[in-house]
């Protein structure tokens, strides 16, 4: 999973977005990626969100979702799950509050632009 940035080319603010990247030498199947956003101190929560993906092919990339920086004060969670085959797995990603930022951003060459890369 990313976060990554972009600039609005009429705006010139940058837009954020959630990618999921399949760095296996298999297409996964039947995405479905859940995401939320809670913080337990100020009791904040986000709605969830459920978003398919049919397939994503080997070494390549899905734009998931849109996500508005006033949400990196939070736990921002990505549970993700996928067929291999007649298989299920799943895997959840965390980006914990305040870790999108400036100075953790770097270059993600899959996605051709700077983000924060979770592993």
């Amino acid at each position: 999973m990313a976060i990554s940035r972009q600039k609005n080319e009429v705006s010139s603010e940058y837009e954020f977005y959630v990618y999921l990247i399949n760095e296996n030498d298999f297409t996964l199947e039947n995405v479905l990626v859940n995401s939320s956003g809670y913080s337990k101190k100020k009791e904040q929560k986000t709605s969830v969100l459920r978003h398919f993906i049919e397939s994503i092919a080997s070494k390549s990339v899905a734009k998931v979702e849109a996500i508005q920086p006033d949400l990196f004060a939070l736990v921002n969670q990505f549970w993700v799950s996928y067929y291999r085959g007649k298989e299920v797995y799943d895997k959840k990603f965390v980006f914990m509050p305040d870790s999108v930022t400036e100075e953790n951003f770097q270059y993600i060459n899959v996605l051709e632009m700077e983000g924060i890369l979770h592993a």
